[in-house]
């Protein structure tokens, strides 16, 4: 039998259906429902912040860098705003009037001014940056939005460009943009830049938030006409001898600013060899270790030693002179070049003495110049010195220097005796472009007695007027240098066959020092002796300068020493002879004269002198002999002697 089903049952089983039913979807209701509370009234401010983050971006806005100029204001660089120029069509009123005004403002042709100003609904990018006096007249027209990008400049064309460095990304990457990045750079900005749905930036959706803080201005001590004449000699010496680069430095050795620095290395001027790049700097030392010398008074210009055949063995080793010497006095062997003489005389010092004036005249050490990544080249203490160090180091090899070391060591030989710290940053100007630091020479110690200098600057005249560096010698002033040539090393450390490196030390005018310069060449091919390649770069350099309008000389003093140094009329002379001329010197025809009187030793014009036999003898032993004598000499023309007038023997 069937049990009998009852239709209320089944009913019952369907309302409890219904009813959780019900209550599901009223729980989903609360649940959403206090969802919704949450997100529109509990978490609102963070829905509104990540909306906003979709929507809009925060920018920085680069600030515009501080100038750098020259010692008289000249602009060498700085920041100029481009503009860059958008259209939004589906903004635009008049799109005739939009087309006409980018045509004129702009450039465009009509149908680029026709095309992007189109009946279309998409951004249109005007390709190109414009000056922002181009796009004043566009400010204000409806539908054409314009933003400012900051570009560096440098107005003069490359000049300086290893010196003041570039700038990448904002910021300063090497020379001075680098070295004085935190002054130049400023304070960035913010703003807020719209974007679409595809989160590209809305041009002309821009709001300031942050507005960017200026850089200061840097005053250099660089002169910009003696920079620009100093890169001409330069390049000029380069394309002459063939060199694969070199540098030249200008200073003025009574404050140590530099007034021009320029390098070349393989053909490009933004490296900056002159105080990142080391070598060894040969005779150039020379004077160096005579004034250790005469400072610790181990010998007298008049001492000599025997450098007899122009070669020495001394310690497994020969040290030879291009030419034979024999017997040659201290102030020979520097107006020579003598690298047997002046190895011969450093045995007089002791390690300690050789090796602290040359630590005193600051090699070895850093410059302090404001310049990112300088060498400090090398000087080894004395304790680890090799058996024949001393007399390397003596005609200068076994150390390593910078030409800028170079350059600040012959400064101190020109201006009595003082390291100067070299000064490159004269001023700092606030944004109202008033100077709010200044740069001030700094003494970092006394190298020598100042009359070691003042007894080594008629020698190294001398080197200019008849020894090694005749082709820097003027003809109205005196000029006090060092020529210097030594083998140049590669890669692997060893000596590179036939390859040198020639130099040249010098001051101007000898007897009150303005400028001083140091050439250095890289590896000159043919001729590649110091006083034949690296000399008439310093003489070529001032001779422009001096033709120049405008210049860091100080021509009135120039006038006043050439008057001092005339002074009165000199007696009758004692020697006249006549010189004649070979094509070996390159010199005019004419004659030399040598008397007593004014300039004139006193030991010449208190006794009668024999007239020694001068004839046949060449230009540099005649002058020589009338020097020990005690006489002053005027130089016109070259070559032998061919009479004496009185005779020899008179």
């Amino acid at each position: 039998m069937r049990p009998v089903r009852r239709p209320g049952g089944k009913r019952r089983n369907v309302r409890a259906r219904r009813r959780m039913l019900l209550v599901f979807w009223l729980v989903l209701a609360a649940l959403m429902i206090a969802r919704s509370v949450e997100v529109q009234v509990i978490e609102r401010d963070a829905w509104v912040q990540d909306a906003l983050r979709q929507h809009r971006m925060t920018r920085v806005v680069p600030a515009p860098r501080g100038r750098i100029l020259d010692r008289n204001g000249g602009e060498l660089a700085v920041s100029h705003w481009r503009a860059r120029v958008a259209v939004a069509p589906n903004e635009i009123l008049d799109r005739e009037d939009v087309a006409e005004a980018l045509l004129a403002n702009l450039g465009l042709s009509r149908a680029q001014a026709r095309r992007v100003s189109g009946p279309t609904r998409t951004w249109h990018v005007v390709p190109g940056r414009y000056s922002m006096t181009q796009v004043a007249a566009l400010r204000g027209i409806r539908g054409v939005h314009v933003e400012g990008e900051l570009r560096r400049l440098y107005p003069r064309e490359g000049l300086a460009r290893g010196l003041l460095g570039i700038v990448l990304d904002g910021t300063g990457r090497e020379g001075v943009e680098q070295s004085m990045d935190s002054v130049l750079a400023g304070q960035s900005g913010r703003e807020i830049v719209a974007r679409n749905y595809r989160g590209r930036e809305i041009p002309g959706q821009v709001v300031t938030m942050e507005p960017p803080v200026a850089g200061r201005d840097v005053v250099l001590t660089i002169d910009q006409d003696l920079q620009e004449i100093s890169e001409e000699m330069l390049a000029n010496a380069l394309e002459s001898t063939g060199a694969r680069g070199g540098d030249l430095i200008v200073t003025d050795p009574r404050t140590g600013e530099i007034l021009a620095m320029t390098s070349v290395v393989n053909g490009s001027a933004g490296a900056l060899s002159a105080v990142n790049t080391s070598y060894e700097p040969g005779s150039t030392i020379k004077p160096f270790t005579t004034a250790a010398l005469l400072r610790h008074g181990v010998a007298s210009l008049d001492d000599s030693v025997d450098t007899g055949n122009g070669s020495w063995v001394v310690n497994g080793r020969t040290i030879t002179d291009i030419q034979r010497g024999g017997w040659m006095s201290l102030h020979d062997v520097v107006i020579e070049s003598s690298n047997v003489g002046i190895a011969k005389f450093t045995d007089r010092l002791t390690r300690g003495q050789q090796y602290t004036t040359l630590r005193d005249f600051g090699f070895g050490t850093p410059t302090g110049v404001p310049l990112p990544a300088e060498a400090t080249g090398l000087l080894r203490r004395p304790e680890m010195w090799s058996e024949q160090s001393a007399h390397s180091l003596a005609f200068g090899y076994e150390l390593s220097v910078t030409p800028l070391q170079m350059a600040m060591a012959f400064g101190a030989l020109a201006n009595g005796g003082v390291l100067m710290e070299p000064l490159l940053i004269k001023e700092v100007h606030n944004r109202a472009g008033e100077p709010v630091r200044f740069g001030r020479p700094r003494a970092i110690r006394r190298v020598m007695p100042e009359w070691v200098s003042e007894t080594l600057t008629p020698v190294l005249v001398e080197v200019v007027d008849n020894g090694t560096g005749t082709r820097a010698r003027m003809s109205s002033f005196q000029v006090a240098g060092k020529s210097g040539t030594a083998r140049a090393t590669g890669r692997s450390g060893r000596y590179e066959s036939g390859a040198y490196h020639a130099s040249f030390g010098a001051w101007f005018p000898a007897d009150d020092p303005q400028l001083l310069f140091f050439v250095k060449l890289d590896r000159p091919s043919g001729v590649y002796y110091g006083g034949a390649t690296a000399a008439p770069v310093t003489r070529a350099t001032l001779e422009s300068l001096l033709s120049a309008r405008q210049s860091p000389i100080d021509r009135a003093a120039l006038a006043r020493a050439q008057r001092d140094r005339r002074g009165p009329p000199p007696a009758e002379p004692l020697v006249r002879f006549a010189v004649a001329t070979e094509q070996a010197v390159e010199e005019r025809p004419g004659e030399m004269r040598a008397w007593t009187g004014a300039g004139a030793s006193s030991a010449a014009r208190d006794r009668e002198m024999i007239v020694p036999d001068l004839q046949g003898a060449s230009l540099r032993v005649a002058l020589r002999r009338l020097h020990k004598m005690g006489l002053r000499v005027h130089l016109e023309g070259g070559g032998t002697v061919a009479a004496t007038h009185p005779g020899g023997g008179t």
